[in-house]
């Protein structure tokens, strides 16, 4: 008998029907023998719809009140499972964050996860129940409710299998598992059998939407064994874990990430001092924008080029920071562009594996297309290229490393 936390999103509790379903599979589970706990998001579109209403009163609220009020949808389908599990005669228990007593720092609206209890959860499998929990929110040390961000129930069923030591944490959602890559852009994508941590990682930051990041590094750090499976469809998923197995007889590349919502930023004609990277990136971090790839060239009047990526709804807040910047260090022009995208390609097998960034170079040489940034770590090589080639590359791609290929 093992014991087993199971997720579900806002898509797989989305109507009635479809938690009646989720309790089903519910069941089948515990009928194995196996222990549940079982943590849900709101039913989809209920987040929206509650911020919304918070809006039509205030666009300012407190974040404090925000987390009381869209912590509401998550009660509301703890409720509704566990109602219908006891209709299939499976005794459930449900668990709001507090009640768990999932503590947190008080950070409103993006909490993050300090301790969890986990006694009374233990005391009500004991009592052969299924305790149904709800993601996304907690309590901090003051016993005001927090929210964990956009995607935090996935942290939440990590954090609980972390803390209850469970035998793999299952992620349901809308897709049946990790893909090499999205295979709206590719038909021929095929699903993962196994990916380990840090590739997922990569993936998830790299534009894949399958896991959100935080749950991913949780996991990670606790060693707890991850599966991705659809809610409405059968099969045995996509299992993320730590065990590389022989690197050496891994796949070269795993998958391919792209991103879409990528900007590019130009300082030209920075003189090249010592400071100057500060000098322009300085006030770019102070506005809380994110950077993403860095590329810096020395050229021979001793002036710099100094280019980067931002989050495309960070493009014009980056680039109004940049034309006084640009005043103050004395640069000559500053340049954007909103119409670029980002290609990945990531493996751990790169670490054994020659000759991979002259492949996909060649391979986007050969259908003409140009690129603007390169970017590269261990596991992972990244370039910028013009939107309008992005799922042209990823094909390209794709074909170029066999990834249809099992």
């Amino acid at each position: 008998m093992a014991l087993i936390v199971q997720k579900y999103g806002g898509t797989s509790v989305g109507t009635v029907e479809r938690i009646q379903a989720v309790a089903d599979k519910i069941k089948a589970t515990r009928d194995q023998g196996h222990d549940v706990v079982v943590v849900v998001s709101a039913m989809s579109g209920e987040t929206n719809r509650l911020l919304a209403l918070a809006k039509a009163i205030d666009d300012q609220a407190l974040p404090a009140e925000l987390d009381v009020l869209v912590s509401t949808g998550e009660q509301v389908t703890i409720a509704l499972l566990a109602i219908a599990l006891e209709k299939i005669h499976c005794p459930a228990q449900s668990f709001t964050g507090s009640q768990v007593k999932i503590l947190t720092d008080s950070a409103f609206t993006k909490a993050r996860i300090e301790n969890i209890e986990v006694v009374g959860l233990r005391q009500t499998l004991a009592a052969g129940k299924v305790a149904v929990v709800a993601g996304f929110q907690g309590v901090d040390d003051q016993g005001r409710i927090t929210t964990l961000g956009r995607g935090g129930s996935d942290t939440t069923g990590v954090a609980l299998a972390a803390a209850l030591k469970a035998d793999e944490c299952q992620i349901y959602t809308d897709v049946d598992g990790v893909y090499t890559t999205d295979p709206r852009v590719v038909s021929s994508a095929r699903r993962l059998s196994t990916i380990t941590f840090e590739e997922m990682l990569e993936m998830a930051s790299l534009g894949s939407k399958v896991l959100q990041i935080r749950s991913v590094e949780f996991a990670g750090k606790y060693g707890v064994p991850l599966r991705v499976l659809s809610s409405f469809t059968e099969g045995p998923g996509t299992l993320i874990t730590l065990d590389q197995g022989d690197v050496m007889e891994k796949p070269v590349i795993s998958g391919i990430a792209f991103n879409r919502e990528e900007a590019k930023l130009v300082v030209r004609g920075v003189p090249d001092v010592p400071g100057a990277a500060y000098r322009i990136l300085g006030p770019i971090g102070e506005a809380n924008v994110e950077v993403d790839v860095i590329v810096q060239n020395v050229g021979l009047d001793k002036t710099t080029d100094f280019t980067f990526t931002v989050h495309r709804n960070e493009f014009n807040k980056a680039l109004n920071i940049l034309e006084q910047v640009a005043k103050d260090v004395g640069a000559r022009e500053v340049l954007g562009d909103d119409h670029i995208a980002k290609v990945s390609l990531v493996g751990v097998g790169m670490r054994s594996h020659a000759g991979v960034a002259s492949r996909m170079f060649e391979a986007l040489a050969k259908d003409n297309i140009n690129i603007q940034m390169i970017s590269t770590s261990e596991i992972k090589i990244s370039v910028i290229i013009d939107e309008r080639y992005l799922e042209l590359a990823v094909r390209s791609l794709h074909a170029a490393f066999d990834l249809d290929k099992a």
